[in-house]
């Protein structure tokens, strides 16, 4: 068998996405939130999965998380998608629309890697559109994209992964109101910005909203959320694969859902510790971060970057690098730990920046 010549020309020409494989005591690459569950939650789940059935099928398109989170967000429950994750629901949608439309699928560079893992798998071409120098969106580019070409799908993360910051949210309206395809806005981290495009579901039927629980605490067990109008759900949920998601993550996400503001503190802690480590990381010399909406910093590294990285990881500290090429290429992003792991975080940069 001749594997080239069976799989598509875009997947063969593609890296798999790049997760680091060592452990480390400290981790902070992933964007993840470094408290575990209240002691109490966590024993009503464990006594919640006892009593499943676990030699059943869960239920299909998770209907009661899908009802209990529609309420939360007030939209109806024809307007929500329950997903492995959020890169399932990304999937969907780039498996949905027609690759051979010649608009393709539009992302700004750099963003999550997904979107673009996800579209040129799907047969898409994308169309990469690089940020300005302050991470933010080139909208007269991105304007003239929209009329020359229509992208089928636009992708904007709002706080945008991996820079930290909210995009300008007039230029985003403006690519919503341009566009007849469809606009995604990603906001995964939105317990942290505090910012959200939810209020305009009802004006614009091409809006479609994301939402994870991975990164407020339940990373595990990938639980994604999509928003949108009813029509184009219901297109989607032909699509979703049936009992997408197991029973242990709905039984544990309604669970979630249900004591959500058991969490508030830890994401105030969280949004802290933030911005106590951009006023430390602008103490050190070499060291630039970039400000962030997000639970997590970027930063460009003024010398050589893979030996700080490296450094760091000697001592048990794992944070997320880049490619040595591209706009990035300085760069690395250390997302916010628990007080403890921040000052030692920051204890130990120093020492590396020194030798």
């Amino acid at each position: 068998m001749e594997i080239e010549k069976i799989i598509k020309d875009g997947v063969l020409g593609q890296k798999a996405y790049p997760i680091e494989s060592r452990t480390c005591r400290i981790k902070l690459d992933a964007n993840e939130n470094p408290y575990p569950l209240p002691l109490h939650l966590k024993e009503k789940i464990f006594s919640k999965i006892d009593s499943l059935s676990l030699n059943r099928y869960p239920g299909a398109g998770s209907p009661e998380m899908r009802s209990s989170i529609a309420g939360n967000l007030g939209v109806g429950d024809d307007m929500i998608l329950i997903g492995n994750g959020s890169d399932e629901l990304i999937q969907i949608l780039l498996t949905a629309v027609k690759p051979e439309s010649a608009g393709g699928i539009m992302i700004p560079a750099p963003t999550f890697a997904m979107y673009r893992i996800g579209a040129v798998n799907a047969g898409h071409n994308v169309i990469e559109v690089p940020l300005d120098d302050r991470f933010d969106l080139p909208i007269d580019k991105m304007l003239d994209i929209i009329s020359e070409k229509s992208p089928s799908i636009t992708f904007l993360s709002y706080p945008n992964n991996p820079s930290g910051n909210c995009f300008d949210a007039e230029k985003i309206k403006k690519i919503i109101e341009a566009s007849d395809g469809i606009v995604v806005v990603d906001e995964a981290y939105f317990n942290f910005a505090k910012k959200t495009f939810l209020s305009y579901l009802e004006k614009w039927d091409n809006l479609v909203i994301l939402r994870t629980l991975s990164k407020v605490g339940l990373a595990a067990l990938r639980i994604g959320i999509m928003v949108g109008n009813p029509s184009l759900i219901h297109q989607l949920d032909k699509v979703r694969l049936p009992y997408n998601l197991n029973m242990v993550s709905q039984a544990a996400g309604q669970l979630f859902i249900e004591h959500e503001k058991e969490f508030l503190p830890q994401i105030d802690y969280i949004i802290s510790g933030r911005d106590w480590l951009l006023d430390k990381l602008k103490d050190i010399e070499g060291i630039a971060p970039y400000p962030s909406d997000a639970n997590f910093i970027l930063f460009s590294c003024h010398g050589n970057k893979n030996s700080v990285y490296e450094g760091l990881i000697r001592r048990g500290i794992l944070i997320k690098t880049f490619p040595s090429s591209g706009p990035l290429k300085d760069c690395m992003r250390v997302t916010v730990g628990t007080e403890g792991e921040n000052r030692e975080f920051i204890e130990s940069l120093r020492e590396v920046i020194i030798q």
